[in-house]
């Protein structure tokens, strides 16, 4: 859990580039994670996209290195103040797999889930007109396992914990679902320039 007083490192210029409550680390990336961190093997791996769409699909690990890569580059900010600036990451744009699935209009929402269980929730708003990506690749390298690869979402305008590792599967919603940090207190959003840590924030 986050931890409101904590500052990290101080700095005598702040960088513009850091949200409110946050600290730089440096090339630092701390690992945070709520289970156990899987092996996976990429060859048995696959990723639906299901719900409100007008035809569900299911890409395997192969099927996504087939489409258009697209590359992030920038910052991340996790709830526990630290954020890594400069940074890159390497897969497929979300909207991409949206067009392929072909979301309905009342979808407003989606739930996603990780071969572990864990859980976190967005609005499609959020994940859509490239804000969002599945990656597999940090700063040209296979992304760590304890990073969450071979595969994780990547929405890296929005506090880390909802880019979810080892994702597995997004479930397109009419209506909100909480997911497992939220249901434990967490913000449903998770802006960081508005420090959105927790729910009333």
């Amino acid at each position: 859990m986050a931890t409101r007083g904590f500052t990290g490192r101080s700095r005598s210029t702040r960088d513009p580039r850091l949200p409110p409550g946050q600290y730089d680390t440096g090339r630092d990336w701390p690992v945070l994670t709520a289970e156990a961190t899987p092996r996976l093997d990429p060859d048995r791996w696959t990723l639906t996209v299901d719900g409100i769409v007008e035809r569900e699909h299911t890409w395997t690990w192969q099927d996504l290195h087939l489409l258009p890569q697209s590359e992030y580059e920038g910052d991340i900010h996790c709830v526990t103040t630290w954020s890594l600036l400069g940074t890159s990451f390497g897969g497929v744009s979300l909207d991409t797999l949206l067009e392929a699935v072909a979301p309905r209009p009342e979808a407003a929402y989606v739930f996603v889930t990780s071969t572990t269980g864990y859980t976190t929730n967005l609005p499609l708003e959020h994940i859509t007109g490239g804000k969002a990506w599945i990656v597999w690749t940090h700063e040209g390298k296979p992304l760590p396992r304890e990073h969450g690869g071979p595969v994780r979402l990547l929405v890296p305008h929005l506090y880390f914990w909802k880019s979810a590792k080892w994702v597995t599967k997004l479930t397109l919603l009419e209506h909100d679902k909480q997911g497992f940090w939220e249901r434990n207190g967490y913000h449903d959003l998770g802006d960081p320039w508005r420090e959105q840590r927790y729910q009333g924030d």
